[in-house]
């Protein structure tokens, strides 16, 4: 059995300056961190093409890094991105999980919805959806409406 998360935030930018901001590693390296109050370490590095990887590496400090490779099977931009990522934790934890990202022109903005897969456990699953991916999104909006000098839309 494979546990899912499905997760959308409709965004206020176009579905090409959010694909932008969700894979260009200058960009990821300012949205990371942007609500952050104490600055930590974030290293990224993208080969944004079919079979490239991407490498994220963060944390508060060098004795407490996450990391995360993710292998591009499917890149449409800007409408669709899917890949299989690999993460670890500080403890030592890893899990690999095929993640896949649409993103829709909507009112205005875009709608993102990440659908990931494969979870081992309900918990980590209900984590990925309540801490991880709603904490990203809230840095990629804070990031495009810092980029475009905007007002949040809501949902």
């Amino acid at each position: 059995m494979t546990l899912d998360m499905r997760i959308s935030r409709q965004l206020p930018a176009t579905p090409a300056e959010v694909f932008d901001a969700y894979t260009d590693a200058e960009k990821q390296k300012i949205w990371f961190s942007i609500l952050d109050e104490q600055p930590g370490i974030v290293e990224i590095d993208v080969d944004l093409r079919v079979g490239g990887q991407q490498t994220a590496v963060w944390g508060p400090n060098r004795d407490t890094l996450f990391r995360e490779t993710q292998t591009f099977l499917e890149i449409d931009r800007p409408h669709r991105l899917v890949t299989e990522s690999t993460g670890s934790s500080p403890d030592g934890m890893t899990m690999t999980t095929r993640i896949e990202v649409t993103f829709e022109p909507k009112d205005g903005g875009t709608l993102m919805t990440v659908v990931q897969s494969g979870f081992p456990t309900p918990e980590i699953r209900d984590f990925f959806t309540t801490e991880v991916m709603a904490g990203a999104f809230d840095r990629i909006e804070a990031y495009l409406i810092q980029a475009r000098g905007t007002e949040p839309t809501s949902v």
